[in-house]
């Protein structure tokens, strides 16, 4: 292993700083000299150059560490006391020196600005945490005495207790993430909205209601009631197997009420404040008056206190179904949808019937999908069923209400390449193929390929698996980008690899320890997001014949890569070969072995 000459470097400098009697932040000094060693590869400070100042500044700083626009010329100064030293103690030339220093203040002005974009992104980043840490202690955001008598509680917790709070919120935001899907236009979605019988029912439920009395529980005379369904078409009940719906009219009378298209107050019926968006030629005025209605419908939130009614039951779910197949990349077929509602009945409910209860369930299951239907939310694909557009948008409203991440493709065609990796992780192939696309579009070939590098040379297995993908689809224009980025330890098995596929006279054939890298990399990038069953399941489907990969298993162990253990361990327990998965685990011991001898030497 390498000497860290940091520590002396950190030492030699204090003592220098201190002999001139100058002022030296020791932290932050330590803290770029540790970049310089473990994140750009140098092997001594005396390795630096403008180039790798400009890089330091510029990529590695700002993607690493978590500074704030007033630690800007504290990290300036250091940085400006390392030249210093180097050219006083001739680690480096003083034409050298001189070309460091002009580095560091001609970068000086974008690193600040950089810093400030990231510590504001940060900042807003906390804020969001914080918010939705008092919105699931039911604080209004909008009551700032409340909030602020929130705030003090919280800084006043042990720092141990705020951490466990703050991680159990992220861990629990990271699951409310969900698929990221095609959107429709506005104008489509409100020209469905407008086609849908769901609003032609409650729009001709409104206009003929208008101003009438009502019982004593705001809801229509029996008369009435009969001639609404007459009126709008409802008076037979819609029927599938034993299952029969008689509350329809019921149903869309409360929805109304709602969602304010009607308002019954004082025993009397009156058009509510929402129909006159109903009925807008405007898109926006339209769908905010919609998306209620349509919450009010498939949210209904039943009581079952009265006894269990297996459409009630079936009404009350339907959310979990829509929210099924908005995560589905493929259509579902009815007998799957209903074969989990069932499972899920089955379990959340106390079915006093439980023997014919299924039967029902899944009649009235197959009623309400073909309301769905009808309403324009969900539409047959093939044998199975799948949202339309509207539905699509309808049930994203929905979730993002409910707290959730829902992206929409081509969100990420001006992001920065750090941002796109970091969303192209909750992306299904095909939808990630249309945003690499549309991202590569809105970027230069160049600028695209040093963006994508950086993230390889300062981020993880997984995110440099991602970026090598997303690279390998930039045009052979960056070449000479992808050249300069060889020399990076991280980033060369990778670069190597583009520019043979480019054709480009620098490119290479891997040597054989950066195929086992390159290997151990991907394997440990899958890992990150999948479990190690299916990880190591992917990873066999470009691997060698089995005598040649338990060959390359026992080669494994001695690779220079911080997740190599992991990756044989993995390897070990599900490799379907027996002498293959224990050659893993003794390869994986190794491994271990090794790990521990290095942090006894360090």
């Amino acid at each position: 292993m390498a000497d860290n000459w940091v520590e002396t470097t950190a030492t030699d400098l204090r003592r220098w700083a201190g002999e001139r009697g100058e002022a030296l932040d020791e932290q932050g000094a330590r803290i770029l000299l540790d970049l310089l060693r473990n994140e750009m590869g140098l092997a001594g400070p005396e390795e630096l150059t403008p180039e790798g100042v400009r890089r330091l500044l510029l990529d590695v700083f700002p993607e690493l560490v978590v500074a704030g626009s007033d630690d800007v010329p504290t990290v300036l100064g250091a940085l400006h006391r390392i030249v210093a030293y180097l050219g006083d103690t001739g680690a480096v030339s003083p034409e050298v020196a001189a070309d460091l220093t002009e580095e560091v203040d001609a970068n000086g002005p974008a690193f600040s600005d950089l810093v400030a974009e990231m510590d504001s992104e940060e900042r807003q980043a906390a804020a969001e945490v914080i918010g939705g840490l008092m919105r699931a202690d039911g604080v209004p955001l909008d009551d700032e005495e409340a909030v602020d008598a929130w705030i003090r509680d919280f800084e006043a917790l042990p720092e141990d207790e705020r951490y466990a709070r703050t991680e159990g919120y992220l861990r629990q935001a990271e699951e409310l993430v969900v698929p990221p899907v095609w959107l429709a236009s506005e104008a489509d979605v409100a020209d469905a909205a407008r086609r849908s019988r769901l609003t032609e029912n409650i729009l001709g439920l409104a206009r003929w209601t208008g101003e009438r009395g009502l019982t004593e529980h705001d809801m229509l005379t029996d008369a009435d009631e009969q001639a609404a369904a007459l009126a709008l078409g409802l008076e037979v009940p819609r029927r599938y197997g034993r299952m029969e719906d008689a509350g329809e009219l019921e149903r869309l009378w409360w929805a109304a009420i709602e969602a304010k298209v009607i308002t019954a107050e004082n025993g009397a019926a009156t058009p509510g404040p929402a129909l006159d968006g109903l009925e807008s030629d405007d898109d926006a005025a339209l769908l905010a008056a919609w998306l209620p209605l349509f919450e009010a419908l498939v949210v209904p939130g039943h009581d079952y206190a009265d006894g269990l009614d297996a459409v009630d039951l079936v009404q009350n779910e339907m959310t979990g179904v829509l929210i099924h197949l908005y995560e589905q990349e493929e259509p579902t077929e009815p007998e799957v949808l209903v074969g989990a509602l069932l499972d899920h009945v089955v379990e959340a409910y106390d079915l006093t019937d439980a023997e014919t209860m299924p039967a029902l369930v899944t009649d009235a299951f197959h009623l309400e999908l073909a309301t769905l239907e009808e309403w324009g939310i969900v539409e047959p694909s093939g044998k199975g069923r799948a949202l339309t557009p509207l539905g699509v948008w309808a049930v994203r409203e929905l979730l993002l209400a409910d707290g959730f991440t829902a992206p929409v493709v081509g969100e990420l065609a001006e992001a920065r390449a750090s941002e796109l990796i970091a969303g192209l992780a909750w992306y299904r192939p095909e939808a990630a193929d249309e945003e690499i696309d549309g991202w590569l579009a809105r970027h230069d070939s160049k600028d695209a390929a040093a963006d994508l590098l950086d993230v390889m040379r300062t981020g993880g297995p997984g995110a440099r698996n991602l970026a090598a993908a997303v690279l390998h689809r930039v045009g052979p224009e960056a070449a000479a980008v992808v050249r300069a980025a060889q020399e990076h330890p991280l980033v060369s098995p990778y670069a190597a690899l583009w520019l043979n596929a480019a054709g480009d006279p620098s490119g290479r054939e891997l040597a054989h320890e950066e195929y086992l890298w390159v290997f151990v990399d991907t394997v440990a990038g899958m890992l990150e997001t999948a479990e190690p069953e299916e990880a190591v399941e992917a990873a066999l489907i470009d691997a060698p014949p089995e005598a040649e990969m338990k060959t390359m298993v026992d080669d494994l162990w001695r690779t220079d890569h911080p997740g190599v253990a992991d990756v044989l361990e993995a390897l070990g327990a599900h490799h379907p070969d027996r002498a293959t998965a224990k050659a893993a685990r003794t390869a994986a011991y190794k491994a271990r072995s090794a790990e521990q001898g290095a942090s006894r030497r360090v």
